[in-house]
């Protein structure tokens, strides 16, 4: 009997360290820190849940390790959630958002100023600053600081900036800039005086006393309203004609169009001289559909143009799952919720493809011989990333993988459940149909040790694994570090182990005592590169 294999191999329903917790699916792992549990749910979210875990049940855990967070350093918590909002690393802003909500409602009163501090750069146009009023409404009052922070936030805006977002962002989850003006009433400077009295009703002619607690603040008479403003009430009741001069003068948003013109291929033509690059990808299909996008067209060659441009995807901060969430749809010629259909135009699907690639920026090889480990068990085909239908961890991860795939010399690709899986995709095929590929996976439990024994026994070398997973393992005789560990003492060789978050859990099958070990959050823009670099020993 070799009774020493009891001590090196436990099995995953049962406790191999101290330190371990019980994770959702009755698996045994270990637990990351607050401050990871912070970035996971700053990048990742929680809608949709997870197969073991309801959408509620992750908020309200995650909103637990936020305030876990705020106790230990509120000031350090609310510079995180502003950095990962403002350098565009997370999908959605939703979650920094709330976040900052938690912030400037906590108890601290450091921590409540740099939150509300912070405003202007997690809430960087009138739906954030909408949301974020919902948020914090029904979390606490509407205190002095609140209200002096609100007033900040449009008194840092310039005067063209502030007259687009009123134009653009009218109002949102209930709110409008009428909302927040009456509960700020920020002091009325000449140069914005028209704008408030304009977002307010008031007529712009003579003075007007406004109540502010228990004094009063006159917004004084202004005989015009900004240019751009006036030409926006004028765009409200303009004719086809009109409208479309209006929108290539003042390069007018399609938010601001009314509804009745936005089936016309000329109002698209003129609005996609100047659209954004986030709102160009979001309104692929409608501009299919009404007939602007097809196959030869010019405006075809414009929108493969922009999507081949590498500075002006980043200068955008179009993230990487936007991308992924445009493909995805477009190609499919119909919309998840909507009734909208449209035929695909193949060349702006290959140009959706490229530019997931081209959204990472530029990702510099390890050259390190690397075992790609996607978990296709059946938990990873709960929940969405981002809030995008269908967009499930394990699809999502399929792309993340492809990048590394595509950037590194030497790599193996592998799926895993209760069993290994053969996972049909190469770097040389399309994101959708990788997409299509991974969908025909049959599913089962999840042993995340099966990577390393994969490899141990087939004496494959590998000086990198990545694993791509919810973290939520069960079903294996030995614990993925434990396997990571004989791998290395059969092979002869110090492999690492990199662990790819897909969910927002606090689980992590990651040895966070061990240096060849490192837990990082899936779809962060920053991943790729972090992979390369800790495959390198850099840290």
């Amino acid at each position: 009997m070799n009774y020493a294999r009891h001590l090196t191999a436990t099995p995953q329903s049962e406790r191999a360290d101290e330190r371990q917790v019980q994770n959702s699916a009755g698996g045994f792992t270990f637990e990351v820190t607050p401050w990871q549990r912070l970035d996971r749910w700053l990048i990742l979210g929680c809608e949709g849940g997870t197969y073991y875990a309801s959408e509620r049940k992750l908020a309200v855990e995650n909103a637990k390790a936020i305030r876990e967070c705020l106790a230990l350093d509120g000031p350090k918590t609310v510079a995180r959630i502003a950095e990962i909002s403002e350098a565009g690393r997370a999908p959605e802003n939703d979650p920094a958002i709330f976040a900052l909500a938690l912030a400037a409602s906590d108890a601290n009163q450091k921590t409540r100023a740099a939150a509300l501090a912070a405003i202007p750069r997690v809430c960087r146009i009138g739906t954030h600053l909408f949301q974020f009023a919902e948020s914090v409404n029904s979390l606490r009052g509407w205190g002095r600081g609140l209200r002096r922070a609100i007033g900040a936030w449009y008194e840092s805006k310039s005067v063209e900036d502030l007259c687009y977002q009123v134009a653009k962002y009218e109002q949102r989850n209930g709110w409008s800039h009428r909302d927040l003006l009456r509960l700020a009433h920020p002091e009325p400077g000449p140069s914005k005086a028209a704008i408030y009295r304009y977002l307010v009703g008031a007529p712009c002619i003579e003075d007007r006393e406004v109540k502010r607690g228990e004094r009063s603040v006159t917004y004084p008479a202004v005989p015009d309203l900004p240019e751009y403003l006036a030409a926006f009430s004028s765009l409200k009741h303009a004719d086809l004609k009109q409208a479309i001069q209006l929108v290539r003068d003042y390069r007018f948003t399609h938010e601001m169009v009314p509804s009745e013109h936005k089936n016309s291929p000329e109002m698209w033509e003129a609005l996609l001289e100047s659209m954004p690059m986030t709102a160009m990808i979001r309104n692929l299909a409608k501009m299919t559909q009404v007939g602007l996008l097809k196959p030869l067209s010019a405006d075809v060659q414009i929108i493969r143009d922009r999507l081949g441009n590498e500075q002006r995807i980043h200068k955008a901060r179009v993230h990487p799952i936007a991308m992924l969430s445009a493909l995805k749809v477009y190609q499919h010629g119909h919309g998840e919720r909507g009734k909208l259909t449209w035929t695909p135009v193949q060349q702006i699907i290959d140009a959706l493809d490229g530019a997931f690639y081209l959204s990472f920026g530029s990702v510099e090889p390890s050259g390190k011989r690397t075992l790609l480990g996607l978990d296709v068990s059946r938990s990873m085909e709960c929940g969405t990333i981002a809030g995008v239908p269908g967009l499930t961890p394990q699809l999502a991860s399929a792309a993340m993988a492809m990048v590394v795939a595509r950037t590194e010399p030497q790599w193996h690709m592998v799926g895993f459940s209760e069993n290994m899986v053969d996972v049909p995709i190469t770097p040389r095929m399309r994101l959708d149909e990788a997409i299509r590929a991974m969908r025909a996976i049959p599913f089962g439990g999840t042993d995340c040790a099966l990577p390393m024994l994969y490899a141990a026994g087939n004496k494959i070398d590998v000086d990198t694994f990545q694993i791509y997973t919810d973290n939520e393992t069960w079903f294996g005789s030995i614990h993925p570090h434990q396997a990571l560990k004989a791998y290395r003492s059969k092979s002869g060789i110090g492999a690492r182990l990199a662990v790819v978050a897909c969910t927002a859990t606090n689980f992590t099958i990651a040895d966070p005592s061990d240096p060849g070990q490192l837990d990082v959050c899936g779809f962060d823009t920053a991943t790729p590169n972090v992979l390369s670099s800790f495959s390198k020993g850099e840290f």
